[in-house]
């Protein structure tokens, strides 16, 4: 069984909202560019196009038949979030939904929010809150506070993600290489000089939303 089919209806739940929220915030316009950092098409197909061109970028290829949606115009391209191919503010806006925290270490995540800064004269970067009890990957509370080592050794052992899809020892060492969720604090020292928005849940916060509106706003590369 994939686990990602018991919680998709609840991802999308949110997903959407979030998208009414983005629209509502951003107020995108028909001749805008618009730039999604590891999205899908599928994403965007689901209503009326917001802007005039998007594309979204991947590190691996996605399947995209542009001629079964004439009225959208999205392409894809293989690339890395953390080394875009883009010069300054060649986008009117940079989208990426629950990826920075899917790139790496620390360092990678800097670089990641460098470039959507740097490429995107605005920007709208969400990421699942560290704080929250749930690890949204794995569907268990607290193992995202475990260390590393331990994660990798009981992850597969106290995880639905582990019952259900009986991970290799060196896929779950993959998953907890490349996952690290993002603290507030760290989400503000990511993007200095962008609103940060909390999504919650039953109180809680759930997400994370760095902001950024205003096409003449100057935010400094994190350190």
């Amino acid at each position: 069984m994939n686990i990602f089919n018991i919680y998709a209806p609840f991802f999308s739940y949110f997903r959407g909202k979030r998208l009414d929220w983005f629209l509502g915030e951003m107020k995108p316009s028909p001749d805008w560019k618009m730039l999604d950092v590891g999205g899908y098409p599928a994403f965007w197909t689901q209503r009326e196009q917001p802007v005039g061109q998007i594309v979204c970028l991947n590190v691996h290829e996605v399947s995209w038949n542009a001629k079964a949606f004439p009225s959208h115009r999205i392409e894809t391209m293989i690339g890395d979030g953390c080394s875009l191919p883009f010069a300054d503010a060649s986008f009117d806006v940079v989208f990426s939904n629950s990826v920075i925290e899917h790139v790496g270490d620390w360092e990678r995540q800097k670089a990641f929010a460098r470039e959507a800064l740097r490429v995107g004269k605005r920007v709208w970067i969400q990421t699942p809150a560290y704080e929250f009890l749930v690890d949204p990957h794995y569907l268990a509370p607290f193992v995202h506070y475990l260390p590393s080592p331990l994660q990798k050794r009981t992850l597969r052992w106290v995880t639905p993600w582990g019952w259900l899809q009986r991970p290799t020892q060196t896929e779950v060492n993959e998953a907890v290489d490349s996952i690290r969720l993002i603290k507030k604090s760290e989400m503000q020292q990511l993007f200095p000089g962008c609103e940060l928005h909390t999504e919650r849940f039953l109180g809680m916060p759930k997400s994370y939303i760095a902001l950024r509106k205003s096409s003449s706003a100057s935010s400094a590369p994190p350190p």
